[in-house]
């Protein structure tokens, strides 16, 4: 893979911002010309590779890091470069860090970050393809829910969203919410959670008012987003995320719940579901797209 950490100046968010981008270089060669002719250690195999070509442009998975991760961890402790190599498509790590992808309540818009400037920017700076059929959303723990959140708010954004582990943040179950920000844990341990959400009565309509938002969307005839929903069966938070299953069965969404036997919440179970979403689970192309296409 090749991989860079850019750093660009977020109009959003108001400050610079570093983003992860992996390209599945390994897959690709130069075509033939008199000066790689004299090339005397080519590139392994580089007659069965494809070519690069001016205009090509690859699926996109945007990958959300959890909670007090960054957007380097998960290349770091899981093996999805080596999952996007063999399966042709373009990674999109940005750091959010502890921010729920939420358009906060203190003021620093998130979600509007994550769906609206951030795809324009790297469909515009980079070779990823703008179709919704080519773009795709996964997070791990915090970022399943905003993988999760973001679907639901965008849903003409991404075809498939993945979310691992997501057991804080947006849900399904607004109520759950509600008795989150109402709790002693949340108002007197983990301050950020009511700050970035606001009071219980605030929710109700609101961006993490997801069930709202299905239907909303529904309403007005946006495309429907095919969902994973994977919880490992020893995890504290697998309630939580077999209650946001069942809402979203009730809502009649295109759901897949998967309890992964013998895992916990960690990058353990990530990294196995990470390679089973993007070798089977995703419509994936496993091969880039080039202009006559």
């Amino acid at each position: 893979m090749g991989i860079m950490r850019f750093n660009y100046r977020s109009e959003t968010l108001g400050r610079y911002v570093d983003v992860t981008v992996a390209y599945p270089t390994d897959s690709y060669c130069c075509p033939p010309s008199k000066g790689l002719e004299k090339v005397k250690n080519p590139m392994p195999r580089a007659a069965e590779k494809a070519r690069y070509q001016p205009g090509m442009k690859f699926q996109t998975i945007y990958l959300i890091h959890g909670g007090g991760d960054d957007d380097t961890l998960t290349y770091r402790y899981t093996n999805v470069e080596e999952y996007a190599q063999r399966n042709h498509v373009m990674l999109v790590t940005p750091n959010i860090t502890n921010s729920f992808g939420m358009d906060t309540q203190y003021g620093v818009l998130y979600m509007t970050f994550l769906t609206e400037e951030l795809p324009v920017v790297i469909q515009t700076l980079f070779a990823s393809s703008p179709k919704r059929e080519d773009n795709f959303i996964i997070g791990y723990a915090m970022g399943g829910n905003v993988a999760l959140g973001a679907a639901v708010n965008h849903p003409e954004r991404y075809c498939c969203c993945v979310d691992l582990s997501g057991g804080i943040g947006m849900n399904m179950d607004p109520e759950v919410l509600k008795k989150e920000l109402m709790s002693d844990h949340f108002r007197n341990n983990f301050r950020l959670y009511n700050t970035t959400f606001g009071e219980p009565d605030q929710i109700d309509g609101s961006m993490a008012d997801l069930a709202y938002q299905v239907k909303k969307h529904r309403e007005a005839g946006d495309p429907e987003v095919k969902y994973v929903v994977v919880c490992g069966s020893e995890e504290f938070i697998r309630q939580r995320v077999e209650n946001d299953v069942r809402v979203m069965k009730e809502l009649n969404m295109d759901v897949e719940y998967i309890c992964a036997p013998g895992y916990d919440h960690n990058f353990r179970l990530w990294d196995h579901c990470l390679q089973v979403a993007l070798d089977e689970k995703l419509p994936l192309k496993r091969q880039a797209i080039y202009p006559e296409n």
